[in-house]
């Protein structure tokens, strides 16, 4: 029976410590997320941004040296990021399609002209580099009208800035959220083995010296829950990274690698922070406190 008791015991430490490296990775981990987000956010805004679509109308009887000639100026600039060349039969296709019947055979002529869509660079996707674009589209004599959904434009670029403003605000918050969760498991840990520092105490232990092997167990659990966060980040990267990269540049690796550090160091950060407070929390509590 003597025997058991210490089994059991270091079988609950172990579990413990387990549960406590396991929790504090798991904050780590949607730390991580957050922090990818916070990272891409620039990048979902541009891939929103260059999905908006101009459509430049062409004048009917367009000959088609005229026509390479005006996409490649086009392609040429520094504000356009791709074109597309639509014919009228094209058009009129894609036409038929979306309205479910033959209009060319109804009206006995395709009215459709030809036309091409451009995609521009993100920083040029608002209203008023727009608008500079259409002014500058219209001074090649190709070119009949210009289309695009002004609504849309507006719409998307006040949505950003609102967005941007709001996941700022949750980033702060969810960083404090995730630091007092951090803070209360390490000093829930330490609240088991508030009788063993003042037993300490009482036998004349000093202070730092009570302190150095918590704070170290402390830094251990940062550092384990942090090798395990990064790990899941890793799972997650090569898993799904087909589905991501549309959103997560997985060509920039400093970036991917500053995450893993930053995730790496602020587990170590917070639990050594909790460790401290918490033991010295329960350092300056009389014997009889300890019972509360």
């Amino acid at each position: 029976m003597a025997k058991s008791k210490p089994k059991k015991l270091k079988s609950s430490l172990f579990s413990s410590y387990i549960s406590t490296t396991l929790s504090i990775s798991m904050i780590l981990f949607l730390f991580g997320l957050l922090g990818l987000l916070l990272i891409n956010a620039q990048r979902l805004s541009d891939y929103m941004k260059e999905n908006i679509g101009v459509t430049l109308i062409l004048r009917d009887g367009v000959k088609e040296v005229d026509l390479i000639k005006l996409q490649k100026t086009l392609e040429a600039t520094n504000y356009i990021r791709s074109t597309k060349y639509v014919g009228k039969d094209r058009a009129a296709t894609e036409l038929k399609n979306e309205l479910g019947e033959d209009f060319v055979d109804f009206l006995g002529f395709n009215p459709l002209l030809s036309s091409i869509d451009v995609t521009v660079y993100a920083q040029y996707a608002n209203p008023d580099s727009l608008s500079m674009l259409e002014r500058k589209f219209m001074t090649h004599p190709e070119i009949q009208e210009v289309y695009y959904q002004r609504n849309l434009v507006k719409q998307l670029n006040t949505n950003v800035k609102k967005i941007s403003i709001i996941l700022l605000a949750m980033s702060v918050l969810m960083f404090i959220l995730f630091a007092a969760l951090i803070n209360n498991t390490i000093r829930l840990s330490i609240y088991s083995k508030r009788f063993l520092i003042n037993t300490m105490q009482l036998v004349g232990a000093t202070r730092p010296f009570i302190r150095r092997p918590f704070v170290a167990k402390g830094v251990l659990h940062g550092i384990y829950g942090g090798l395990i966060a990064c790990s899941m980040f890793l799972l997650l990267f090569f898993t799904y990274q087909k589905e991501l990269k549309s959103f997560i540049d997985f060509q920039n690796p400093t970036a991917l690698a500053l995450l893993g550090g930053g995730i790496f160091l602020m587990g170590i950060f917070i639990t050594l922070i909790s460790t401290y407070l918490a033991v010295n929390k329960f350092l300056r509590m009389r014997f009889d406190q300890l019972f509360y």
